[in-house]
């Protein structure tokens, strides 16, 4: 039995953090593994190394690997971390999960023990970044255009025309691509886009910047198990804030 099996909770409840430095040194000399497992069920949306993103899972890393030692947590290391909050907190849960797969029988006290670590790391995430963000008007009516898009059937990326990386997305993009929406926060929309196909959406984003009128076109996209996805695609320019957004909906076709 592995020493992470023989971990159990006492009196059936599990305090906020325990000492776990079995745990902790699971964490540490199985990052490889547990990043390549990661890497595996993100496909295209895994961050890639030196990334934003790939900080902040190094810094939950040390954060949950020295509060499992000492049995409390300190206050997270967050300075200077500039990513995407919701893409952080979605590859937070996608790292927790891939550790409880390779802990294999001791899944479960993975899966316990980094549960008030994460949600500790996120709130400490969620308050510096309401620290970072300018009060201004309220926000209630982007909350509601938002909600209406997640309604939305189709797959919806708003992209950054210029760039071509994704500023947000609804459940069914991530559905269509079989992620978590969140996940695909900040990434280059061309991660999904086979080689072949590149160059068309490269077309059709320089064109929507230089017109208003929707534009049409047919392409592919990678799903995470490798599969090639036919869809029909329309996308129209947006403009917020001097920024040009490319606004896509794709649609699965036959």
């Amino acid at each position: 039995m592995s020493p992470l099996c023989r971990l159990r909770r006492k009196g059936g409840t599990l305090p906020a953090v325990t000492a776990h430095p079995e745990l902790a040194t699971f964490l540490i000399g199985r990052r490889a593994q547990i990043e390549s497992r990661m890497a595996a069920r993100l496909g295209p949306a895994a961050p890639a190394p030196g990334a934003p993103e790939a900080e902040a899972l190094r810094r939950f890393r040390s954060f949950a690997a020295s509060a499992l030692r000492r049995g409390e947590a300190q206050e997270p290391a967050l300075d200077g971390l500039k990513a995407n909050e919701r893409r952080i907190a979605a590859l937070l849960d996608a790292w927790a999960e891939a550790a409880t797969e390779v802990a294999g029988e001791g899944g479960d006290v993975v899966r316990d023990a980094l549960a008030p670590l994460l949600q500790r790391f996120r709130t400490s995430l969620t308050r510096t970044g309401s620290g970072r963000r300018a009060k201004g008007a309220p926000r209630s009516r982007r909350r509601a255009v938002m909600a209406a898009i997640d309604r939305i059937a189709d797959a919806f990326l708003a992209l950054d025309a210029e760039e071509g990386r994704v500023v947000d997305a609804n459940p069914a993009a991530g559905a269509l691509l079989g992620l978590p929406r969140d996940t695909l926060l900040g990434v280059d929309v061309l991660r999904f886009v086979p080689e072949a196909w590149r160059d068309g959406w490269w077309t059709e984003l320089d064109a929507v910047t230089e017109g208003t009128e929707p534009r049409r076109f047919h392409s592919r996209l990678w799903g995470v198990g490798g599969s090639e996805i036919a869809v029909e695609c329309s996308v129209t320019r947006f403009t917020t804030r001097g920024r040009d957004l490319a606004l896509v909906l794709a649609r699965p076709s036959a």
